[in-house]
């Protein structure tokens, strides 16, 4: 296996190659969890592992809580199934809240003030009520809690989604709202923590795989002794291949790709899509000598990528007008017709998606 088998590998198991998702709810469920700090990029992040995907649909999708944007794994938000959000945050949330501890301490936040926070915000929310961030600083304030800078008052409210009290509401025009998680899920599972730990593994190996250890704690945020043991617990459903010294876990039950289908066909992924960002090490799929083509930030997170044969080979952004939307290319290196074709086609998807007729440029 190479390093493009690799790549091949995760755009087949990601379901970008292979597109079998017929709900967004089924999209983050197989995934574990999507990155969605980035709203608009994630919903398209999450319809391009969907057949027949519209972003009105994933719209649709949030508001009515089919899926739930909250912080966990990392300090950033991400979708979640309304299912594993509890299990998920019992397993991670700690670790969270020790990456968190030195900023807890910097804004006066300990965990007599969370108490009380957490408090405040579950009278104001119960009963269905769902308020923005700002609309709920006043019960705070009145609840005798200071919420201060917007940086303040945003940890109090990633406390109380790590804390498993708020979680998304639907959004209203374009802000976003909380809700009491025990009400926006009431189904959600709990586990204990080694069946927690033992899902969550298998769930990223399943959808991530080809992966290293390494690439797993990054992407959870759980320590790398969690990683081996989680490992050890699925023994029987995930296995591994040695690439240059290096141990890569996938499901056992994996098929492979056709190699057709992945090197003819080019994608237009989003900034901080899982196939980026899922990863400590992305060799696998980014040729580090095209750093400095990335832009000011030179990282490729923070890029939306196209992707051809596996590899990131340019960036691109979208330029919306009422009736169209222009894609804009920038590819590292020249295309060929045939490639220039293909990204047509992820153009003329990407279109699709957001209802409006795609012109490449």
């Amino acid at each position: 296996m190479t390093s493009f088998d690799i790549a091949h590998q995760r755009l087949y198991n990601q379901h970008v190659a292979a597109t079998t998702f017929e709900k967004p709810g089924d999209v983050v469920a197989g995934m574990g969890a999507v990155q969605a700090q980035d709203y608009a990029a994630a919903k398209w992040a999450v319809g391009q592992r969907m057949r027949r995907s519209t972003d009105t649909a994933i719209d649709q999708a949030f508001a009515d809580g089919a899926i739930l944007r909250t912080h966990l794994l990392r300090p950033t938000c991400h979708f979640v199934s309304p299912a594993d959000i509890r299990w998920i945050l019992a397993l991670t949330a700690p670790r969270v809240n020790a990456h968190n501890a030195f900023s807890y301490r910097q804004f006066g936040l300990d965990d007599a003030t969370f108490m009380r926070s957490n408090n405040a915000l579950s009278r104001a929310l119960e009963g269905g009520k769902q308020f923005t961030r700002a609309e709920l600083a006043f019960p705070l304030q009145q609840a005798g809690i200071a919420t201060g800078s917007a940086l303040r008052l945003s940890h109090i409210m990633m406390r109380a989604e790590l804390d498993g009290i708020v979680c998304s509401g639907a959004r209203r025009g374009k802000q976003f709202t909380y809700a009491l998680l025990e009400e926006r899920a009431p189904q959600a599972r709990t586990l204990e923590r080694d069946e927690a730990l033992a899902e969550l593994t298998e769930r990223y190996f399943s959808s991530h795989g080809p992966a290293t250890i390494q690439d797993f704690v990054w992407w959870s945020g759980l320590t790398t002794s969690d990683a081996k043991a989680g490992l050890a617990m699925v023994e029987s459903q995930i296995t591994h291949r040695v690439i240059d010294g290096q141990a890569y876990w996938f499901s056992a039950s994996s098929s492979s790709p056709p190699p057709s289908e992945i090197s003819q066909a080019a994608y237009l992924l989003p900034n901080f899509d899982e196939y980026t960002v899922g990863y400590k090490d992305r060799s696998a799929v980014f040729d580090g000598s095209h750093t400095e083509k990335l832009g000011s930030r030179g990282d490729i997170l923070s890029n939306h990528t196209i992707v051809m044969d596996g590899q990131v080979v340019g960036t691109w952004k979208r330029t919306l007008e009422k009736s169209a939307v222009t894609i804009e290319a920038r590819p590292f290196t020249p295309l060929t017709k045939t490639e220039t074709r293909a990204l047509a086609v992820a153009a003329e998807r990407y279109g699709r998606f957001i209802g409006l007729p795609a012109t490449l440029a």
